[in-house]
């Protein structure tokens, strides 16, 4: 096996500069799928016909097509409808968040009927305005019984952000295609990505795993 890892030692901490692109991308995606899935969730359970429709046909169309694609889209097509450029970045946050938050929204509306209806309906009952109701009674406890699932959305998310690479974006699988390319070596670096992505997700994975037994042992 002709491997050289000793030629890309200097290059690693180049490389390791990713990380800081990959989990800026990962959180933003992150923070604005939630709120954007938690959007869609509550016009899945209202009552106004117009916003079931629309958060339904949306999370088909997202659920439907390839990730790939959405971010293709974005990136090429922007310009040539707006007339202004998007960066890369941007790009890849605003398709992740529109993605994401299709997913998200199910897994919130799923949290949100899993709540006891009495508790609505006594909210009801004592005058508590809808949204009041929602910010404060139901929507913590949903968050609180779908929380593995969004610490899962979040690790895919940033699994998931490789794909940014193809638009520019300069995180860890990118940085590591550059490398490859000075070094003509492809194994090493690309390798070196991989151990850096498992690191970086063990971590998330654990936090996820303390943040969930933390908030068992405070119900």
């Amino acid at each position: 096996m002709n491997l050289d890892f000793g030629r890309i030692l200097p290059n690693i901490p180049f490389i390791l500069e990713g990380i800081l692109v990959t989990l800026q991308f990962t959180a933003l995606s992150t923070i604005f799928g939630f709120i954007w899935g938690t959007i869609l969730s509550l016009f899945k359970i209202s009552n106004i016909t117009a916003l079931i429709w629309f958060s339904n046909v949306y999370t088909s169309l997202f659920r439907g097509t390839p990730l790939l694609v959405q971010l293709s889209l974005i990136y090429y097509a922007t310009p040539q409808l707006t007339g202004y450029d998007i960066s890369p970045l941007v790009a890849g946050v605003l398709t992740f968040s529109l993605n994401s938050g299709a997913y998200i929204s199910e897994t919130i509306r799923g949290g949100i009927l899993a709540v006891d209806r009495g508790q609505g309906e006594a909210a009801k009952s004592l005058g508590v305005p809808y949204t009041m109701m929602m910010g404060d009674i139901i929507l913590p406890q949903a968050v609180k019984n779908i929380l593995p699932a969004l610490a899962n959305e979040s690790i895919n998310l940033l699994k998931d952000s490789t794909l940014v690479s193809v638009i520019g974006v300069t995180d860890i699988l990118r940085r590591s295609q550059i490398v490859a390319a000075e070094k003509f070596i492809y194994f090493e670096p690309i390798l070196v990505a991989a151990l850096i992505y498992y690191v970086v997700v063990m971590g998330l994975t654990t936090g996820a795993y303390a943040l969930e037994r933390k908030l068992q042992r405070s119900s």
